[in-house]
Protein backbone atom coordinates (compact mmCIF):
# COMPACT_ATOMS: atom_id res chain seq x y z
CA UNK A 1 0.00 0.00 0.00
CA UNK A 2 1.33 3.51 -0.65
CA UNK A 3 0.41 6.44 1.10
CA UNK A 4 0.69 9.99 -0.27
CA UNK A 5 3.00 12.11 1.28
CA UNK A 6 2.40 15.22 3.34
CA UNK A 7 0.03 15.56 6.62
CA UNK A 8 -2.17 13.58 5.27
CA UNK A 9 0.02 10.48 5.00
CA UNK A 10 -1.50 8.57 7.85
CA UNK A 11 -4.83 6.77 7.00
CA UNK A 12 -7.96 7.71 8.82
CA UNK A 13 -8.58 6.17 11.46
CA UNK A 14 -11.31 3.28 12.10
CA UNK A 15 -14.52 4.18 13.34
CA UNK A 16 -14.88 2.91 17.13
CA UNK A 17 -17.44 0.70 16.45
CA UNK A 18 -15.02 -1.40 13.72
CA UNK A 19 -12.33 -1.79 15.83
CA UNK A 20 -14.76 -2.78 18.47
CA UNK A 21 -13.46 -4.34 22.04
CA UNK A 22 -15.13 -7.82 22.06
CA UNK A 23 -14.99 -9.17 25.70
CA UNK A 24 -14.56 -5.47 27.41
CA UNK A 25 -17.81 -4.63 29.50
CA UNK A 26 -16.48 -1.21 30.30
CA UNK A 27 -16.52 -0.33 26.65
CA UNK A 28 -18.45 2.68 25.59
CA UNK A 29 -19.41 3.09 29.66
CA UNK A 30 -18.79 6.75 30.87
CA UNK A 31 -16.93 7.02 34.46
CA UNK A 32 -19.96 9.00 35.39
CA UNK A 33 -22.32 6.46 35.00
CA UNK A 34 -20.00 4.15 36.88
CA UNK A 35 -19.73 6.35 39.52
CA UNK A 36 -23.39 7.00 39.54
CA UNK A 37 -24.57 3.33 39.52
CA UNK A 38 -22.13 2.42 42.23
CA UNK A 39 -23.67 4.83 44.95
CA UNK A 40 -26.51 4.15 44.28
CA UNK A 41 -26.30 0.64 44.69
CA UNK A 42 -24.02 0.93 47.52
CA UNK A 43 -24.54 4.66 48.75
CA UNK A 44 -21.43 6.56 49.45
CA UNK A 45 -20.78 5.59 52.39
CA UNK A 46 -20.88 1.61 51.40
CA UNK A 47 -18.62 2.68 48.90
CA UNK A 48 -16.29 4.78 50.77
CA UNK A 49 -15.72 1.86 52.88
CA UNK A 50 -15.50 -0.64 49.97
CA UNK A 51 -12.81 2.18 48.62
CA UNK A 52 -11.44 4.44 51.08
CA UNK A 53 -10.73 7.59 48.93
CA UNK A 54 -12.04 11.06 50.23
CA UNK A 55 -13.76 11.41 47.46
CA UNK A 56 -16.13 8.80 48.59
CA UNK A 57 -15.98 9.68 52.62
CA UNK A 58 -15.82 13.59 52.84
CA UNK A 59 -19.03 15.02 51.03
CA UNK A 60 -19.08 13.05 48.32
CA UNK A 61 -20.93 14.34 44.81
CA UNK A 62 -20.68 12.82 41.30
CA UNK A 63 -18.82 16.20 40.63
CA UNK A 64 -16.12 16.12 43.00
CA UNK A 65 -15.31 12.37 42.92
CA UNK A 66 -15.10 12.32 39.18
CA UNK A 67 -12.78 15.38 39.34
CA UNK A 68 -10.18 13.15 41.21
CA UNK A 69 -10.70 9.93 39.45
CA UNK A 70 -9.45 11.44 36.27
CA UNK A 71 -6.71 12.54 37.52
CA UNK A 72 -5.80 9.43 39.21
CA UNK A 73 -5.52 6.17 37.15
CA UNK A 74 -4.70 3.89 40.46
CA UNK A 75 -8.54 5.28 42.02
CA UNK A 76 -9.98 5.09 38.38
CA UNK A 77 -9.09 1.21 38.28
CA UNK A 78 -10.13 0.61 42.06
CA UNK A 79 -13.83 2.23 40.82
CA UNK A 80 -13.87 0.07 37.66
CA UNK A 81 -12.71 -3.16 39.06
CA UNK A 82 -15.71 -2.28 41.72
CA UNK A 83 -18.19 -1.91 39.00
CA UNK A 84 -17.37 -5.16 37.31
CA UNK A 85 -17.80 -6.64 40.45
CA UNK A 86 -21.38 -5.28 41.49
CA UNK A 87 -22.18 -6.46 38.15
CA UNK A 88 -21.26 -9.91 38.78
CA UNK A 89 -22.77 -9.74 41.44
CA UNK A 90 -26.30 -8.75 39.73
CA UNK A 91 -25.87 -11.06 37.46
CA UNK A 92 -25.37 -13.92 40.04
CA UNK A 93 -28.37 -12.93 42.05
CA UNK A 94 -30.74 -12.11 39.73
CA UNK A 95 -32.92 -15.09 38.32
CA UNK A 96 -32.08 -17.56 35.61
CA UNK A 97 -33.81 -17.45 32.61
CA UNK A 98 -34.39 -20.04 30.14
CA UNK A 99 -35.78 -19.67 26.39
CA UNK A 100 -37.36 -22.95 25.96
CA UNK A 101 -39.80 -22.95 23.52
CA UNK A 102 -43.58 -22.75 24.75
CA UNK A 103 -45.40 -25.92 25.28
CA UNK A 104 -47.69 -27.62 22.39
CA UNK A 105 -51.08 -27.73 22.76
Amino acid sequence: MVLPAGPSATPAPEPAMATGQPGNPLHGVKLEAIVTALAAHYGWEGLGQRINIRCFTSEPSVASSLKFLRRAPWAREKVESLYLFMLREIRRSSPTVHNFPPPKP
